[in-house]
């Protein structure tokens, strides 16, 4: 069976994004460790995590789940006391996710500001260094590939490449592939031999073995747009085509994707059950 599922809330407690993913037959599920729109918060009490784990231990189809960093984290950012905080804040989210047995945790490269994508390749690579020689983090960080609003890294592979390559602990860095953020990038695999070339090229510089997990979204705006609009499934630019080579591409069976779809109008459900079905696998009960 595939890991397919969606970013859920943690609302009410973490073990709630569990029973929420369990709702909707998620594999999978994507959650924030802590509020995404603060740098800190109070730890998890041990309640916290009995109640995850009893969750977890208990749900009936959730197998996989991994974490995304809050909002604000920015570790490419030029000022010295904010980018010491976003490590810090970094570094909160990693012991959270470490408590919980969460094996990834998503991470945007962030924005260096007018400084440059060369000072922001190293920037980032000296904050996880800084990261992991503070403490032996279990959580391994994912970068996320980007659409490159503005001045931030991660919309060419080159730049996940070469923060792994001068970062000492690099081998702790794991990537993400958002089928939106790539394709606004510039990415064009709507077609079989872009999608063929898109593939070739990301193993090339980044290495398939890099990969745990995707994040899957259509784009409201087209290929080499910069722009980060995610849409449901087969109702943006990128369209059907693309997804149901993904949901039957041999090498991706075993990788985690994870819709971060608008959830208006129980969307969740009609694009999971969607990607079952172009995925060829029995649709779970609880979406029939």
């Amino acid at each position: 069976m595939q890991l397919i599922g969606a970013h859920m809330s943690i609302a009410g407690g973490v073990f709630n994004a569990i029973l929420r993913g369990d709702e909707l037959g998620c594999t999978a599920i994507q959650i924030f460790p802590k509020n995404a729109r603060r740098l800190f918060e109070k730890p998890l009490d041990k309640t916290a995590v009995a109640k995850w784990n009893e969750s977890l231990a208990a749900s009936r189809y959730v197998k996989s789940v991994i974490a995304h960093s809050g909002y604000l984290i920015n570790l490419a950012a030029e000022d010295d006391e904010k980018w010491e905080r976003y490590i810090e804040a970094m570094m909160d989210e990693m012991a959270r996710c470490d408590v919980m047995g969460i094996k990834y945790i998503a991470l945007h490269p962030g924005s260096p500001g007018d400084m440059g994508e060369e000072f922001g390749i190293r920037r980032v690579a000296f904050a996880i260094d800084i990261i992991y020689d503070e403490r032996n983090f279990a959580v391994d960080i994912a970068l996320e590939t980007t659409a490159g609003t503005g001045h931030h890294l991660g919309w060419r592979f080159e730049h996940l490449r070469n923060i792994m390559d001068n970062a000492k602990h690099g081998n702790r860095l794991k990537v993400i592939f958002d089928t939106c953020h790539t394709f606004a990038a510039g990415y064009d695999f709507t077609s079989e031999s872009g999608y063929r070339n898109v593939w070739k090229e990301f193993d090339e510089i980044v290495g398939f073995e890099r990969l745990v997990a995707m994040h899957i979204n259509d784009s409201k705006y087209p290929p080499g747009s910069r722009k980060d609009r995610h849409e449901h499934i087969g109702k943006g630019f990128l369209g059907i085509k693309p997804f149901e080579m993904i949901m039957q591409d041999e090498r991706l069976i075993k990788i985690p994707k994870i819709l971060e779809t608008p959830k208006e109008d129980d969307w969740d459900r009609k694009n999971l059950r969607l990607l079952w079905e172009l995925s060829g696998e029995d649709v779970p009960d609880v979406l029939k």
